[in-house]
């Protein structure tokens, strides 16, 4: 434990040395919200990487695949396709036309103050949902790996929410990428190391690990099943699995472009073509860690085994567990110091997109109308809106508790900002006759529709089918309205119908259309761009 104590506050000096360092260059707004906009290619795709492989990648994709087999893989398909959708829709456009945040885009040829409104309420519950699924990992992490010390979850979801806010306060997007570039180098290493252990284990030999998979043995209602998970099924159950797939298969692709937290990093870099590259670069690296986990989940289910997941954490822990159980202690230790940056990272990230959406979109642009009232103010904002984030963030995680899988939470970000962010992003930059009201009814019901499908969803509504029987007669009269899990199947072509309906409803706006000839040129060239972002 003392190992593993020394690695957590080893990385913790790094990062708020970088902090520090960061800090002393984070004197005007371009450089506080988008580095300055000198982030080279490499950088912005490993730091891209570094924010997109979060605790839910890790932690929760590793025990969705311990526990479920095929099932929990695909998750890792979804999220890795999910890069074609940015690198194809919306990478370039993004970094043309707008300036620090998706409202940029949307407010180009729109009336600003009801657009950004809607696009910062709606950056903001994505930020949060995300941000709470990394908290729960952190805190369950640091909780489990410090038990000796008697820390308990809540003392660890706070400690890890001050350091997140400590780190956008002070060192805004330049603290705040290196972390996830320092973040995306120690997890790629350790996933690799880690994924060698588990062929070397079956000699490496895939017949022989494949084979280990095929017929996995574990406690269900108390009695020894054997299992085959290369088989579907395990998770999404008949009757409706093959919906349920398809569903988060929607959620995953279109809500990775609708991400604010990976939309925002495309501002960081000084042109359209090191936005292309560096997705490119973040690809690579994303494709190569997802192919990863499956050695992770799958080794975790076969070498350390579901019913030992379950009593030590939860499956969260599967890739600790497996680090401990292929190499011992130290490499343990090693293991959760990554989970523990990673999760650092990405809610740095997070928070960052959050706070400048209030500052940039609400408070400049809709309270202010565009005018600073005096020089650092919208950074000061930011800086409060930080603290206000991570505030509610702790609190929703510390309630939840430990148990709630992070991999699942983040996938209800996805449906939210594949709703709600994704059709106005789109029909604003492809659809001349898009209006202001297409885009506040669409992002309106892709954001109310989505939430309300969750709530009535078996993720609120229903009870675990391990419940025991008093529970289950709970979970007949309390049966969910909505069958699905995730509400993308639903809730996408809601929002795309809202944009559509709110447009062709909505009064007809020439200026509009005047403004998305210069937005297709711009979106497309680059033309003007510089002059635009420029602060």
């Amino acid at each position: 434990m003392n190992t593993t104590l020394l690695l957590f506050l080893a990385f913790i000096a790094v990062t708020l040395g970088i902090t520090y360092w960061a800090s002393k260059r984070s004197s005007s707004s371009a450089t506080y919200f988008a580095a300055g906009r000198r982030i080279t290619a490499w950088q912005n795709g490993v730091a891209v990487a570094g924010d997109y492989m979060s605790a839910a990648s890790f932690l929760g994709i590793a025990g969705l695949i311990a526990f479920f087999g095929y099932d929990g893989f695909m998750y890792s398909v979804g999220w890795l396709v999910a890069y074609l959708t940015v690198l194809l829709i919306v990478a370039e456009p993004l970094r043309n036309a707008g300036k620090y945040t998706m409202a940029d885009v949307l407010a180009y040829r729109l009336n600003p103050r009801p657009v950004r409104a809607m696009a910062s309420l709606s950056t903001l519950v994505v930020s949060t949902f995300y941000m709470i699924a990394q908290m729960v990992g952190a805190g369950a992490l640091v909780a489990l790996l410090l038990k000796e010390s008697h820390i308990p979850f809540s003392t660890a979801v706070i400690g890890v929410g001050v350091l997140m806010i400590i780190y956008v306060v002070f060192g805004g997007m330049i603290a705040t990428t290196w972390v996830q570039i320092i973040k995306a180098v120690l997890l790629m290493a350790g996933t690799l190391l880690l994924s060698i252990l588990v062929l070397a284990h079956f000699h490496f030999s895939l017949y022989e690990f494949f084979d280990a998979i095929s017929k996995v043995t574990y406690t269900e209602k108390g009695v020894q099943v054997t299992k085959d998970f290369m088989t579907p099924g395990l998770r999404f159950k008949p009757p409706y699995g093959p919906l349920e797939l398809i569903s988060l298969g929607i959620a995953l692709i279109f809500g990775t472009a609708g991400l604010p937290h990976i939309l925002v990093r495309f501002y960081t870099v000084p042109d359209a073509k090191t936005a292309r590259h560096s997705v490119v670069w973040a690809m690579v690296l994303i494709g190569s860690f997802y192919i990863m986990t499956t050695f992770l989940g799958f080794g975790a289910a076969t070498i350390v085994g579901r019913d030992f997941i379950t009593k030590n954490g939860g499956n969260n822990m599967s890739a600790p567990l497996l680090a401990n159980a292929l190499a011992g202690n130290i490499f343990f230790a090693f293991i959760c110091a990554i989970a523990f940056a990673t999760i650092l990272a990405v809610v740095a990230g997070l928070t960052i997109s959050a706070s400048t959406s209030f500052a940039h979109d609400v408070w400049t642009n809709i309270v202010r109308h565009g005018q600073e009232a005096k020089p650092g103010e919208e950074r000061q904002v930011a800086r409060v809106a930080a603290f206000v984030v991570g505030a509610i963030a702790i609190a929703i995680a510390i309630v939840l508790g430990p148990r709630a899988n992070v991999a699942f939470l983040v996938a209800l970000a996805f449906a939210v900002a594949a709703s709600a962010n994704l059709p106005v992003i789109v029909l604003s930059i492809f659809w001349k006759r898009f209006n202001t009201a297409g885009a506040v009814l669409g992002l309106g019901v892709g954001l109310v529709g989505s939430i309300v499908l969750i709530f009535i969803g078996p993720s609120v509504m229903g009870i675990d089918t391990a419940a025991t029987a008093a529970s289950a007669r709970h979970m007949i009269q309390h049966a969910p309205i909505f069958p699905l899990e995730n509400p993308g199947i639903l809730s996408v072509p809601l929002g795309f119908a809202g944009a559509v309906l709110g447009t062709l409803l909505g009064a007809h706006e020439e200026a509009s259309e005047e403004k998305w000839v210069e937005l297709e040129v711009r979106a497309n060239t680059g033309l003007g761009a510089e002059k635009a972002t420029a602060h």
